[in-house]
């Protein structure tokens, strides 16, 4: 295998494996003159660089930097330099206005530039620069400095914009101040995380380990799968953060005392799903044992239950909206390809032996998990493609190590079903197939924005027939708001009557929007036929049309029986060719 040249072509490092002490990626490779481990070339070349800088003296030339014209700068207040002025409203609200930041609430804290400008201990934020967050995403511009000002936050951002980081930055920050001021060992949870799945937990966790690396900071995950007295000891012997599911979470403080007196954040990821998922009480009982904690919610999708739930665990909430929520990430080319439900699989077979199209890795979702193990082993069988499966009925042990022959590259092709449509942060994936379309338009939004992360670019192909009639409305409403393409036969189905597609066009004669009015011989009422594009849309029309058909004029009775037969056949589209003879006969009558 050829050396990866660049630190973003390296993975990120599992548990036990060696990290490149440059970036904290996996370090592959072995530094021949300093025997250290490193993942690329370019950390190569900066450790080297590194080396010769502290044998050198350091001269401080001044960089002269051409700024291009009509550039925009924004200051704000820095804590390491708080003799620059701050920025006035007005342009606080246009930088916000820039960043697609929407935010709601009392004395609501500036958004930071840059994460060394809101107090953060240096070793986080020299963790963060290892883990390669060069700087801050709008989301994260906004929830740090709220949440760091103890408030209550709702958030909803798009997929892939780093919400976890979000909030996994300031309970860093509060736990590390926290324990730097306390000499005791052994102490409660400072801080407590509910996800919906363990997949998410198990991200969430790791992620909490990178960040916090150094640090007086150290975790729990507490999910179904792993052994609950494991969990238990690790809780007793000190940590600061508890990351887990609700009902495993429920089930360990039933039968074991945790002291949760100190307790100040408590984190709702994915909020909408855990409601959804019918962990609202859950939640609730593990909120009523705190004391009064710092609440923050956090979906790409949200709804008036998760309102209503967060206006019932805090007051003076801070809402903070960034991007466009509720909308698949723009960043994710979505194509829609209508199939029946018996060619499904031939046709995800085509796409994964085609070069063009097939764009390793990937992620294809299904709608249960029997269909997860079948579809994977197909795919083995016609493509020769190794994949593996990951689903809810998998013991723990077995899910982990399906992820993790995924994420380092054993495999290229992941069968799932919702386990990781929710949150899961799947380096490199920049290819999602929806072999099911899931039963509600949130969970396609999550699904969907699988393929893009922190705003990469990447591709859905989504697989769509009559039997997903539940969601096409909606599922209309988002192809045209993202200016995907809609198959004909979703655009036509009447199960999408009422959605405009915002492309009807007025032209003349058949080849545009043509009434014809015509007197029925009973009760004279009017009937009016739309024809747009060359297509004639009928509707139950066959029903209306049939008190024309005259038995005296058997040529007409001819053709209207025809038109009447092919409506049947095809209840929405008509050629216009035939229209033509049609209007003469009518014209006739």
């Amino acid at each position: 295998l050829p050396v990866k040249e660049r630190c973003f072509e390296q993975r990120e490092a599992l548990p036990g494996e060696p990290r490149c002490v440059v970036c904290g990626r996996y370090g592959e490779y072995i530094c021949d003159q300093t025997d250290d481990d490193i993942c690329s070339v370019e950390c190569k070349t900066i450790l080297l660089a590194r080396i010769a800088a502290k044998t050198k003296p350091i001269v401080k030339t001044s960089k002269h930097v051409n700024l291009p014209l009509g550039d925009e700068s924004f200051c704000i207040k820095d804590t390491n330099f708080p003799n620059i002025p701050t920025l006035a409203d007005s342009l606080i609200t246009a930088l916000r206005s820039k960043l697609d930041i929407c935010v709601e609430g009392e004395a609501v804290p500036n958004p930071i530039m840059c994460f060394s400008s809101c107090g953060l201990p240096e070793k986080l934020v020299n963790n963060l620069e290892i883990a390669g967050y060069c700087m801050p995403t709008p989301v994260q511009m906004q929830v740090i400095p709220a949440s760091m000002s103890n408030r209550s936050l709702l958030v909803s951002a798009d997929t892939g914009s780093g919400k976890t980081a979000s909030f996994l930055i300031p309970i860093i920050a509060h736990c590390s101040r926290v324990r730097s001021q306390q000499c005791t060992s052994k102490l409660g949870p400072l801080a407590i995380v509910l996800a919906p799945t363990r997949e998410l937990c198990l991200q969430v966790e790791e992620q909490a380990k990178v960040l916090g690396k150094g640090l007086p900071f150290k975790t729990a995950l507490v999910v179904g799968g792993d052994p609950l007295a494991q969990q238990i000891y690790r809780i007793e012997n000190g940590i600061e953060l508890i990351v887990g599911t609700p009902g495993r979470l429920i089930d360990l403080l039933m039968k074991h005392n945790v002291d949760l007196t100190y307790v100040s954040i408590f984190v709702l990821d994915e909020v909408d799903c855990l409601l959804e998922r019918g962990f609202r009480d859950q939640a609730m009982q593990i909120f009523r044992s705190l004391s009064q904690p710092q609440v923050m919610m956090f979906s790409a999708t949200l709804h008036l239950e998760a309102e209503k739930m967060s206006n019932s665990l805090a007051k003076n909430l801070i809402r903070i909206s960034c991007g466009n929520p509720s909308r698949p990430n723009k960043s994710v080319k979505q194509v829609v390809i209508w199939v029946e439900s018996k060619k499904k699989k031939q046709k995800i077979f085509e796409i994964l032996k085609s070069k063009q199209h097939f764009k390793p890795p990937a992620v294809v979702f299904v709608s249960s998990r029997v269909g997860a193990d079948l579809l994977s082993e197909a795919i083995t069988v016609a493509t020769g493609l190794e994949v593996v499966s990951i689903h809810g009925e998998k013991t723990m042990n077995e899910r982990r190590e399906s992820l993790r022959r995924f994420l380092t590259g054993e495999v290229s092709v992941i069968v799932s079903t919702g386990v990781l449509g929710r949150g899961m942060d799947l380096l490199k994936v920049r290819q999602v197939i929806l072999f099911d379309i899931p039963n509600s338009i949130d969970e396609y939004i999550h699904q969907v924005g699988r393929a893009s992360r922190m705003g990469d670019e990447g591709m859905a192909v989504v697989f769509v027939n009559e039997e997903d009639r539940r969601i096409f409305k909606e599922l209309v409403q988002v192809l045209k708001t993202a200016g995907a393409p809609i198959p004909r036969e979703l655009a036509n189905s009447r199960y999408t009557a009422g959605v405009s597609l915002g492309n009807e066009r007025k032209r003349k004669l058949s080849y545009g929007s043509l009434r014809l009015k015509i007197c029925l011989p009973k009760d004279k009422s009017l009937v009016f036929l739309e024809v747009a594009s060359g297509a004639l849309r009928c509707g139950s029309l066959h029903q209306s049309l049939l008190p024309c058909c005259n038995a005296t004029q058997r040529k007409a009775e001819k053709n209207m029986a025809v038109f009447i037969q092919k409506v049947s056949q095809n209840e929405h589209t008509f050629r216009s060719q035939s229209l033509n003879q049609m209007l003469f006969y009518y014209v006739m009558y």
